[in-house]
């Protein structure tokens, strides 16, 4: 089973109903202060820790005098745009005692469908956190319709924990875990310590949240753990309200862990195995040798580029004599490949007119 302790990366996802007084509207501030010093703790011995944070809306309410009720579009949209700069300034002010740096990223369920956007999400990501940075993320509530949203931050939580490769998921929630009956109605009910398999029987267990905040309910949090543990990352639905929520669990407090049967990056290897190439990029005998090794494809091993595909695309790696021995998803398009193949990372900003990104794919989103 998967515990804290042994997190390498980490994404928590924090809920509107822990970080705002239900009563009052305002900022839960001690509480904050005790999820930075868990936060602090986790990273001091080596853990990566990225936050999901809902709240902007329940802030900005609170400040606009806006009803407590269910908002119209417009409303919901305004207060999030006065609550984001209250939620951000909360949690760098939280976390900066401790020479933690944070960085806001801002989604819509577009950067997720939509797979440049995702491999720019993905390349912030990366870099924010190779940079120390703890990114705060949260659904851009100001611009999001309901096309475009996830809806909930159980979901956002989940598809953030896929982007970045995190090997656990956190759900701070109301409820110590998942039951076989809601708790707060059953009193006979009872919680799993471990869910291995998510069947048909579990999922007829779930049923909706009843808080006045938070929008994602039992239902959400399953497929959210459905989507992270077919990611390779395992997830635990625990109790936020504590002080120190992260450190509790750690400590033994009462959850729900879901079982990954295999690791982040085997289980996105195998997403992009499972595409269909829009192109085929073929390469000489020394870029095939660094392959083999490890590495990702730069320009300069490319020979041939066919195909009419987008950065973000699956294309087939090939070698002289046509074998196919890879397949990845390129940071560049059809037309830029093919006016940079052969050439040095060092030549390719003449040739494109801006800073290039240095390999053409990734090995991180390469399978061989």
């Amino acid at each position: 089973m998967a515990t804290l302790t042994s997190a390498k990366r980490l994404v928590v996802k924090v809920g509107s109903t822990l970080l705002v007084d239900r009563t009052t509207g305002a900022l839960r501030s001690e509480w904050l202060k005790s999820l930075a010093e868990d936060v602090a703790r986790l990273r001091k011995r080596g853990t990566q820790v990225i936050l999901v944070s809902s709240g902007s809306i329940a802030l900005g309410r609170g400040v606009l005098g806006l009803p407590r009720t269910a908002l119209p579009l417009e409303q919901s949209q305004a207060a999030a745009s006065v609550g984001q700069i209250r939620l951000a300034r909360a949690y760098e002010e939280a976390l900066a005692p401790h020479g933690i740096i944070t960085g806001q990223v801002l989604v819509t369920l577009e950067d997720s469908t939509d797979r440049r956007r995702y491999l720019n999400s993905r390349a912030t990501m990366e870099t924010l956190i190779g940079l120390g940075v703890t990114p705060i993320v949260n659904e851009n509530d100001t611009i999001a319709t309901d096309e475009i949203r996830y809806g909930d931050n159980d979901r956002l939580a989940a598809q953030v924990a896929v982007t970045c490769g995190a090997d656990q998921l956190i759900l701070l929630s109301d409820v110590d875990g998942f039951y076989n009956g809601n708790p707060n109605i059953d009193t006979t009910a009872q919680r799993f310590d471990i869910i291995d398999k998510i069947t048909p029987e579990i999922e007829a267990m779930a049923g909706d949240g009843v808080s006045g905040l938070s929008k994602g309910g039992m239902i959400t949090k399953l497929m959210a753990a459905k989507v992270a543990t077919e990611a390779g990352c395992a997830m635990a639905i625990t109790l936020g309200s504590p002080l120190n929520p992260l450190m509790q669990l750690e400590n033994g407090a009462p959850a729900t862990w879901f079982t990954a049967h295999t690791d982040p990056q085997a289980a996105r290897k195998r997403w992009i195995a499972a595409m269909k190439p829009r192109g085929d990029i073929t390469v000489d005998a020394g870029a095939e040798t660094a392959l083999a090794a490890g590495k990702s494809l730069l320009p300069a091993g490319i020979t041939a580029v066919k195909g009419n595909f987008g950065r973000g695309d699956p294309v087939a790696i090939l070698t002289a004599t046509g074998q196919r021995i890879g397949l990845g998803l390129t940071r560049y398009t059809a037309d830029e490949a093919k006016q940079i193949k052969g050439r040095r990372t060092a030549d390719i900003e003449a040739v494109l007119g801006y800073k290039p990104r240095a390999a053409l794919i990734h090995r991180d989103d390469m399978v061989l």
